[in-house]
């Protein structure tokens, strides 16, 4: 069947990125909720994601993991739903801003949920990311600065970066409680 979607994931995962992004597209696909632990390491599930995490998604017979990659990848292969970008201008700030909660701000939000502190000074440049503040400013001014995080439009990277964020705040508050 042409299309087929099997998305895999856990409640309690980065999958709820991939799922929003599936219901921005409007694409049917098929669950599979996969218990952390042994499910994960099965044979089965670490011949598509050899790291033994979720999310992960197989579309016609194609598997992408990681959820910036598979927001990507939907976004791509579903044009007709406006969530990839339209013009060089707003691909630039896509991906810019795709990657960059991809990787600086999520690793900046991890390490300071984990360790509390951060690096000093002069160990900060061997951090992809420099320093909290750092990304914050930069995310702050670029939220500031259009409608919507690749412009003018919602698209597929406003799905990761909200999520992304929705996810640092609940992180925040359950650590405050």
């Amino acid at each position: 069947m042409a299309n087929q979607i099997t998305f895999y994931t856990h409640p309690q995962s980065r999958g709820c990125i991939v799922r929003w992004m599936l219901e921005e597209l409007g694409v049917s696909y098929k669950t599979n909720v996969l218990e952390y632990g042994e499910p994960l390491k099965a044979p089965d599930y670490l011949a598509l994601n050899p790291m033994g995490k979720v999310p992960s998604l197989v579309h016609d017979q194609r598997v992408v993991t990681e959820a910036a990659a598979i927001c990507v990848y939907l976004a791509h292969v579903f044009p007709d739903t406006g969530l990839s970008p339209q013009d060089d201008d707003e691909r630039a700030r896509y991906y810019r801003w795709m990657f960059f909660s991809a990787g600086p701000m999520e690793s900046v939000v991890v390490n300071k949920t984990i360790f509390g502190e951060q690096a000093a000074e002069d160990k900060q440049q061997i951090q992809g990311y420099g320093n909290y503040q750092l990304v914050l400013n930069a995310l702050s001014e670029a939220i500031m600065s259009y409608p919507y995080i690749a412009g003018d439009r919602f698209t597929a990277a406003d799905v990761y970066i909200g999520t992304q964020l929705m996810w640092r705040v609940a992180i925040w508050d359950y650590r405050k409680a």
